[in-house]
């Protein structure tokens, strides 16, 4: 009997993954949009029509837990990879490789050594045979692995999120000649912008900010309506951090702790990247009594949570301001009024997703995902094998309208588990049994005689 339940449910798993793969062998396309900076409370905050029309006939993740630190660059080469920064190589918006003597900035950051550390999805699912778009997104104009997306735009601001839209959905479509994308990427610098110029608490600044960003939402859905790809593509969006209000009373001056002829500066504000000149041992400690609201760390000792260890470009000490506090070298001059880069384990850092297409779930909402997870999640849209990543589909896959939320390694490592106990009582029991005196008999319940003539007490 119990075997007979364990192969029920391994029929029915069966049957799940045959009703996948069958949906899977033509996956819609797949869109991702990222609007840089869209703190996830922001939703709450501020009227979204058009984003909420979006997730209302799909799906929305509340808050994200990207990946640290919670910069553009990093997160947005983790959404396309699944991977964290230390894994992935993207660790700031400035690096220094040790090995290489090269540096990396975000205005000059075309040389492929920084990225050949993974590979995008916009590279991986070339191999499938897929065509690919990546539209301003950081790293689509590198040449990672000898190869880059087939249709591709480098960083343009002056280009408007209506001409952005316009090359992605042309080349969503094809022509007779080719084929139309089966992945495409997106990027918008806005709300990340105003954020950093009026900060996050400035709500008539970031009201104006998240109309825009919502009328190009609606602009989005409309050109997709107008060309006959909304109902048959899955859209993604989400953003890559969020963003924390900073005030000229909370900074943290350098120079007050440390000589400039002490260190070497690789990067600053909120995580700041230092390699020591002098004494180490005496540098850190210097730093580490700097300020009480900044966290001095030695490479080995960085928390493992925060996955910021184990790559070389992550320099002997850096230094991590508390939320709101920002890094400077000398002066009183707050560099922006808004930040990010700070741990990602503040909810001020976490970004949101929503997502909509015949792929996903009507109305369903779910308050948290790591953004790692987003990864295997349009790996498996596409119906592509993905490469090593840090991400998981447990919690990703109750978004999809074609799976079961269960999990279900984990449900038949419990009915495993349930087999394993009634069989380990059994024999428990027969052991037992077999070790009975000769002739003893089994427990008796005691019979009560209700005959009170036959009572001997009576007599």
């Amino acid at each position: 009997m119990l075997l007979k339940m364990l192969l029920g449910v391994l029929c029915c798993v069966g049957a799940f993954a045959t009703e996948n793969i069958a949906e899977q062998l033509s996956p819609p396309q797949l869109l991702l949009v990222s609007f840089d900076g869209f703190r996830a409370d922001y939703l709450r905050r501020f009227p979204m029509p058009n984003l909420k029309l979006l997730y209302s006939q799909g799906i929305l993740v509340e808050q994200l837990t990207n990946v640290f630190i919670t910069k553009t660059f990093p997160n947005h080469y983790s959404l396309v990879t699944g991977l964290y920064a230390e894994s992935h190589g993207i660790l700031a918006s400035n690096m220094y490789d040790p090995v290489s003597h090269e540096h990396f900035h975000i205005n000059n950051d075309s040389n492929p050594m920084w990225w050949n550390e993974a590979r995008p999805l916009w590279i991986s699912a070339l191999d499938s045979g897929y065509k690919t778009a990546a539209m301003m997104w950081p790293g689509s104009d590198v040449t990672i692995g000898n190869r880059t997306a087939t249709h591709f735009l480098p960083y343009n601001p002056q280009v408007t999120f209506k001409q952005r839209v316009g090359n992605v959905t042309k080349w969503m479509l094809g022509d007779k000649k080719e084929k139309g994308v089966m992945f495409a990427a997106l990027y918008w610098e806005e709300p990340d912008r105003s954020g950093h110029i009026f900060g996050p608490d400035n709500d008539t600044a970031m009201s104006q900010a998240l109309k825009e960003v919502d009328d190009n939402i609606g602009l989005l859905i409309s050109e997709l309506k107008t060309t006959g790809l909304w109902d048959r593509v899955n859209i993604l969006i989400t953003s890559d951090h969020g963003m924390t209000q900073c005030s000229a009373q909370r900074l943290i001056q350098l120079d007050n702790c440390l000589h400039p002829d002490n260190y070497t500066l690789v990067d600053l504000s909120p995580v700041t990247a230092i390699i020591p000149l002098k004494d180490p041992e005496a540098v850190f400690k210097l730093l580490d009594k700097c300020h009480e609201h900044m966290k001095a760390y030695k490479k080995p000792d960085i928390p493992d949570r925060l996955h910021y260890r184990n790559n070389d470009r992550v320099q002997p000490i850096i230094l991590i301001a508390d939320e709101g506090w920002t890094i400077v070298l000398r002066g009183d001059e707050l560099p922006r009024l808004g930040d990010h880069g700070y741990d990602n384990s503040l909810p001020s850092m976490h970004p949101f997703m929503a997502a909509s297409g015949p792929s996903f779930r009507q109305g369903y909402r779910i308050s948290s995902l790591q953004s790692v997870d987003i990864y295997p999640l349009m790996c498996k849209l596409l119906s592509l094998p993905p490469q090593p990543n840090n991400g998981t589909m447990t919690r990703a896959r109750c978004l999809l309208a074609a799976e079961s939320c269960w999990d279900v390694p984990l449900v038949i490592g419990l009915v495993v588990g349930v087999l394993l106990m009634l069989t380990a009582i059994t024999v428990l029991f027969r052991y037992l049994s077999s070790r009975r005196p000769p002739g003893s008999r089994p427990f008796q319940r005691l019979q009560v005689d209700d005959d009170d003539d036959d009572d001997p007490m009576l007599e």
